[in-house]
């Protein structure tokens, strides 16, 4: 309501006749299908402005990716809030996709006619669709890209930003590493990967036990081989690790997964206060190899990659945030990560 009553009259009064209002609710007014393979079926997604109408306007594409709950509508809210407080609304594509489920037990999702249902968690790391169709949670990203490409339709597009929370920052972290996309993109792609549970490492390698690693980059203790791994046989399976590899990710090299994610440009946003085993917290043995927090986790994770793969990745802390996605994302340090160019 308060986004509502605040952006509209301002980004009206400053709207020329020949530009086009952005859309800023999450009702079905601002939803658009995105079709998936040649059946027709199609994922929902959250848009600002139109997928497939020339706007010579936007100069950046905000793509965000919701939580294990699913909540799109949520999301897209809070990535328009951000996009409000940093002054973007009218130059900024804001995307919220939903990768809806409905298994009757674990998530009970309303899905519409054609609308393709995953897995209620299998999405986050790239899996099929729950028919076992031939298409995976991250050809979506592919197919956004290969749309937001479209130099006809999006001809002064600077920059792609995919960002997630929680379960989302789940998928970005995987898809950073696994995303193929188009084969080429006219702009580049910045990854925000905020307090997932748990993160995809490249090597059998983990924390070592009561390793301290912080913001400067060191990680007393370091990293070795787990000690408990004939006590976790699952530590190094994928979405933890490499091994037995499924769905979209199945038929990728190992080294192309290691040079794509230390090659890309990723921030690792993280709450200050994110440290209690809350908000679907992943308490299994191989998300607790790497850190007994999200906060510990993270940490940790982003020494691995500076350390380990070269990668020159960006770590953000920030203070007085926990397990909060409008929080972590409409913070100042997250606007400065997501709208600095």
């Amino acid at each position: 309501m308060l986004l509502r009553k605040l952006a509209l009259p301002l980004l009206f009064a400053t709207l020329t006749a020949a530009q086009v209002a952005p859309c800023t609710e999450a009702t079905v007014a601002c939803r658009e299908p995105v079709h998936l393979g040649a059946d027709g079926r199609f994922v929902a997604v959250y848009r600002s402005f139109a997928l497939t109408r020339p706007n010579q306007g936007l100069r950046l594409a905000y793509i965000m990716i919701h939580g294990s709950g699913r909540n799109a509508d949520h999301y897209f809210s809070t990535a328009l809030a951000s996009t409000f407080l940093a002054g973007r609304l009218s130059d900024t594509l804001v995307l919220a996709p939903r990768f809806a489920g409905n298994d009757g037990l674990r998530c009970k999702d309303a899905l519409e006619p054609g609308e393709i249902g995953w897995n209620c968690n299998g999405w986050v790391a790239g899996e099929r669709a729950a028919d076992d169709s031939p298409v995976h949670s991250y050809d979506l990203i592919d197919r956004l890209l290969e749309m937001l490409a479209n130099r006809e339709v999006f001809p002064n597009l600077k920059r792609i930003v995919l960002a997630g929370h929680s379960a989302g920052g789940q998928f970005g972290n995987r898809y950073a590493a696994a995303g193929r996309g188009p084969t080429s993109l006219p702009v580049p792609i910045h990854y925000v990967v905020s307090n997932p549970s748990s993160y995809l490492y490249l090597e059998s390698v983990r924390p070592a036990a009561g390793a301290k690693c912080t913001e400067k980059g060191d990680c007393a203790g370091g990293f070795t081989a787990f000690a408990d791994a004939a006590k976790c046989e699952g530590y190094n399976r994928w979405r933890y690790g490499l091994e037995k590899r499924s769905g979209y990710t199945a038929s990728l090299e190992e080294k192309d997964l290691r040079s794509q994610l230390a090659s890309r440009e990723v921030t690792y946003l993280l709450g200050a206060l994110d440290t209690l085993p809350i908000g679907g917290f992943d308490s299994s043995c191989a998300a607790m190899a790497q850190g007994s927090t999200r906060l510990e986790r993270g940490l940790a994770y982003w020494n691995y990659v500076k350390s380990r793969l070269s990668a020159s990745h960006r770590l953000v802390t920030v203070p007085m945030c926990g397990h909060n996605g409008r929080c972590m994302f409409t913070a100042d340090q997250a606007l400065r990560a997501v709208f600095s160019d």
